[in-house]
C-alpha cells in the first residue's frame, strides 16, 4: 500500500479506537481495546524513521500522531481515575449500589462523599502548611496518609463525642501540628 492509503487507514483505525474507548468507559465493552491500541501503535511506528517529501502526507501523519497522543493521554487520565474510583461514570454506579445496599437515597450518598473528600483535602493542606510552619519536614505526609490516619480514628471519636457528625480541625500545640476532632453544629 501506499501513504495514502495508509493515511486513509491509519484515521479509519483512530475514530475506531477512540469509539472502542468510550464504549469501554461507559461499560458497554468490558475489556480495554488494548489489542487495537497495539495495532495502531504499530501502524504508526512504521513511519518512524521514514522521510516523507509529500509535506500534504507529512502534516497529515503529525496530526494524526498528535491527536493519538492527546487521546491516549485523556485514556490514561480517566483509566486513572477509574483506578481510584474518582471517574463519575463509574462513581454513579457504586453510588447506585451503594443505596442499593444501604437504602440511603443516591443524592445523600454523594454528598456524604464530596464532603468527606473535600475535608481531607482541606485538613491535608493545613496540616502540611502547619508542619511547614513548625518547621518540620511534609515529604513523608500523603493525602492517604492523612485519610487513613482519620479513618482509622473516626469509630473511637463517634463513641467518645456521641455523634457521627463530626469535624476535624488543624491546631499546633507544643509546636507540634496535630488534628483535632469536634462535633459539627
Amino acid at each position: 500500500m501506499g501513504i495514502a492509503e495508509d493515511l486513509t487507514k491509519l484515521e479509519q483505525m483512530l475514530a475506531n479506537l477512540v469509539l472502542r474507548y468510550e464504549q469501554y468507559f461507559t461499560g458497554l465493552d468490558k475489556r480495554e481495546p488494548l489489542t487495537l491500541r497495539d495495532e495502531f501503535e504499530r501502524e504508526m511506528r512504521k513511519y518512524i524513521g521514514i522521510p516523507i517529501n509529500n509535506t500534504m502526507y507529512k502534516h497529515k501523519l503529525s496530526t494524526l500522531t498528535g491527536r493519538f497522543n492527546t487521546y491516549r493521554e485523556h485514556w490514561n487520565r480517566i483509566l486513572r481515575q477509574m483506578e481510584e474510583g474518582k471517574y463519575s461514570r463509574n462513581r454513579f454506579i457504586s453510588d447506585l449500589r451503594q443505596r442499593q445496599r444501604s437504602g440511603m437515597p443516591a443524592e445523600k450518598i454523594r454528598a456524604v462523599r464530596l464532603d468527606n473528600n473535600n475535608d481531607i483535602e482541606r485538613i491535608y493542606r493545613e496540616y502540611c502548611v502547619a508542619r511547614k510552619q513548625c518547621n518540620l519536614p511534609v515529604d513523608t505526609i500523603s493525602l492517604d496518609r492523612i485519610q487513613a490516619a482519620i479513618e482509622k480514628q473516626k469509630p473511637v471519636l463517634r463513641e467518645k463525642l456521641g455523634s457521627d457528625n463530626l469535624v476535624f480541625r488543624v491546631v499546633v500545640e507544643d509546636g507540634k501540628p496535630k488534628i483535632k476532632a469536634g462535633v459539627r453544629k
